[in-house]
């Protein structure tokens, strides 16, 4: 990688970093409150190590098989590796064995599957549900109305532990839309809460175009691509 490219990373990351900073500030919030994963689909390793070198720790990919090889070609690296895309039950088994968390918890057939592969590698998965907070059709998640029911089904899988939320919401650039559904997700956040445990923290959502509504609206984590990385390759 040329020296010009790892200068232009630097300065997307810092300049994240001041955007954060001053998004907590609006809020009322502490920076170290709010959790950056660099959304790395579509981007090469050698970004990936700038970027770790930069500090950054937490990366998401959104496919398995991409995830795999950057896993294996960056092994030492300490990274913390997420999954943030749409998860195939038949990628179950491989996803538990990559990854430390999977935010896309959406259908009971993919929890239990999750929980079977887990307990055989006798490791518990972190995992935040999806919540369908547009009642998109062509989206995954849960919808806000079947979230308890959902939540009922999966209370005995001892090997998967809830630790938060997390949304995709609608496509727009109405700042006044994308504000009403982080706000809803806070709300829908902070009513379950009080019944899941002190692990339940995490509201993922928010990404490199709206991460700043996110942050005031109390996101925990948000998902950056582009806006550090540059293109996708």
């Amino acid at each position: 990688m040329s020296d010009a490219l790892a200068e232009i990373l630097r300065k997307n990351y810092e300049s994240l970093l001041e955007r954060v900073e001053k998004a907590c500030l609006t809020a009322g919030r502490k920076p170290e409150e709010v959790k950056i994963l660099g959304a790395s689909k579509g981007q090469n390793e050698e970004k990936i190590r700038v970027l770790y070198s930069l500090g950054l720790r937490l990366f998401g990919e959104n496919y398995v098989q991409e995830a795999e090889r950057k896993i294996k070609n960056l092994k030492d690296l300490d990274v913390d590796w997420h999954f943030i895309g749409r998860l195939q039950t038949n990628k179950a088994k491989k996803s538990v064995s990559l990854f430390s968390t999977i935010h896309s918890l959406d259908r009971l057939a993919l929890a239990e599957e999750l929980e079977k592969r887990a307990k055989a590698l006798n490791k518990t998965l972190k995992v935040l549900i999806e919540i369908n907070i547009g009642h998109e059709p062509t989206k995954a998640g849960v919808f806000e109305e079947d979230l308890e029911d959902f939540l009922e089904k999966i209370k005995d899988l001892s090997s998967l532990k809830l630790i938060g939320l997390m949304c995709l919401p609608p496509l727009t650039e109405d700042k006044s839309k994308i504000r009403f559904y982080f706000q809803r997700m806070r709300r829908i956040f902070e009513r379950i809460k009080p019944f899941l445990g002190e692990e339940f923290v995490e509201l993922s959502m928010g990404t490199s175009s709206d991460f700043e509504i996110a942050i005031e609206e109390g996101a925990t984590i948000i998902r950056i691509g582009t806006l550090i990385f540059g293109p996708r390759v």
